[in-house]
């Protein structure tokens, strides 16, 4: 069976369904620690959502991501960081996380951002063009599960700093360690 959904910009209206929609995505998850809502929610409240998207069908939402601007060491200007993106089990499979990235990217590039990273599994984001690289790191997280998307064609050098939200545990605290932590797609 093959869901029909369509693509737009999150509203206040949806924020209870997102935060829905992202627990059930990642319950299951061995490598979640469950916080993937809180990230979404304390990015959200940081105001740091640049683009965020809904999947929807039939008048539910049934997927999200949300793409938030990284900073790097080299001071390379527009760089963003993809996640989380969920879509809810009964959904998977089926095109909606792929569509979700896809749109999620061209309005990046609609933007002017020069690139784009995650921390994903390794096998899924090479697809849409994402690839491990030497030049572009995240302290702390395995080279294999980081990947990186120039939209110029240039990778830059240097350590990525994702937004502080991705620190989120629902504590009502942000750690200030410096870790990031991003959870890949299913």
């Amino acid at each position: 069976m093959t869901v029909t959904f369509t693509l737009r910009n999150e509203t206040p209206a949806d924020v209870g369904a997102i935060t829905e929609v992202t627990m059930a995505a990642f319950e299951s998850l061995a490598i979640s620690q469950q916080t993937e809502h809180f990230i979404v929610a304390a990015l959200r409240a940081a105001g740091a959502l640049t683009v965020s998207l809904v999947a929807e069908s039939g008048g539910q939402v049934i997927g999200h991501i949300g793409f938030s601007p990284v900073v790097l060491s080299d001071g390379t200007p527009a760089w963003y960081g993809l996640g989380p993106v969920s879509v809810l089990p009964p959904f998977q499979r089926q095109g909606v996380g792929r569509a979700l990235i896809q749109e999620g990217l061209a309005r990046l590039k609609a933007l002017g951002a020069q690139g784009c990273c995650l921390v994903g599994h390794p096998g899924y984001y090479q697809q849409f063009g994402f690839r491990n690289t030497q030049e572009l790191v995240l302290e702390g997280v395995p080279p294999e599960v980081f990947f990186a998307l120039s939209f110029d064609g240039h990778v830059p050098r240097g350590t990525v700093t994702f937004h502080e939200g991705f620190c989120a545990d629902g504590s009502g605290t942000l750690a200030k360690d410096g870790t990031a932590k991003a959870a890949p797609e299913r």
